[in-house]
């Protein structure tokens, strides 16, 4: 916690990250990234021995989930020591600079969402449905590009009052997380004031993003079955962490009406 109690705040909107928040997508995100990475960590690199593969859970969580796709292949990159040159949006995929790795992520992205698809959690439906019923307007952020077309086939846009994805973080000029641009945008839409909105985030990047926002409730969403990132969530700044959406809407809001 971090000084605030969740139930003395009725935040008068809701900003929702997208992947692992309302889409059980962010382990399709994790073996796309994996695939991208693996590939261009077995290529061996002058000075450097071999370099071990990208850990899905660790590595994603710390690295590039919630990122945009060049800001997470450029941070997981730097991380390991491989400076690639930043190339050009349309690099073909491959592992020649960090927007070709990017490329790489999108493929195989497009591919696992083409052969597995990705569906809604089961507390988002009702979650988003009690807000309304209170008069709580709710807007879905993400760095995806994919994120507004998964979201209306989820099922969940006519809930949600607000989409604010890559695309339209790409037409503006939005950074992406760990700024507060996207969130921050979000809220604008909503026409409510950060210290009145309530962000959702199960990614650290987002938390960080939501703290230096100024929103007035962020509260970490952990869905491991064991908890694992929830200390991780309070120490980037979470005011608390719930391990679904039905607990934050009654540790908030009350039992729904």
């Amino acid at each position: 916690m971090n000084g605030r109690d969740p139930g003395s705040l009725r935040p008068a909107a809701v900003v929702l990250d997208t992947d692992g928040v309302l889409l059980d997508s962010a382990a399709v995100h994790a073996r796309a990234w994996k695939t991208a990475f693996d590939a261009c960590l077995g290529r061996p690199v002058p000075g450097s021995g071999p370099q071990p593969p990208f850990d899905a859970d660790s590595e994603y969580r710390g690295f590039v989930d919630g990122r945009s796709r060049y800001d997470g292949a450029a941070a997981f990159l730097a991380a390991r020591g491989l400076h690639l040159p930043p190339g050009e949006p349309d690099d073909v995929p491959g592992c020649g600079t960090v927007w070709a790795v990017a490329a790489r992520k999108e493929q195989a992205f497009v591919d696992l969402l083409r052969t597995e698809g990705v569906t809604a959690f089961a507390d988002a439906g009702p979650a988003l449905a009690a807000l309304r019923t209170a008069g709580v307007p709710c807007a879905a952020v993400s760095a995806s590009r994919h994120a507004r077309a998964l979201i209306h086939a989820a099922g969940l846009a006519g809930l949600l009052a607000v989409i604010v994805d890559g695309e339209d973080a790409a037409r503006l000029g939005l950074a992406g997380k760990p700024d507060p641009a996207l969130f921050l945008r979000a809220a604008a839409v909503l026409g409510s004031r950060p210290r009145e909105t309530v962000v959702v985030e199960d990614a650290l990047a987002g938390v960080e993003a939501a703290r230096r926002g100024g929103f007035g409730l962020v509260a970490g969403v952990d869905r491991s079955p064991l908890r694992r990132t929830a200390h991780l969530l309070r120490e980037q700044g979470a005011d608390l962490v719930v391990p679904d959406l039905t607990t934050l809407v009654r540790s908030v809001w009350g039992e729904p009406g």
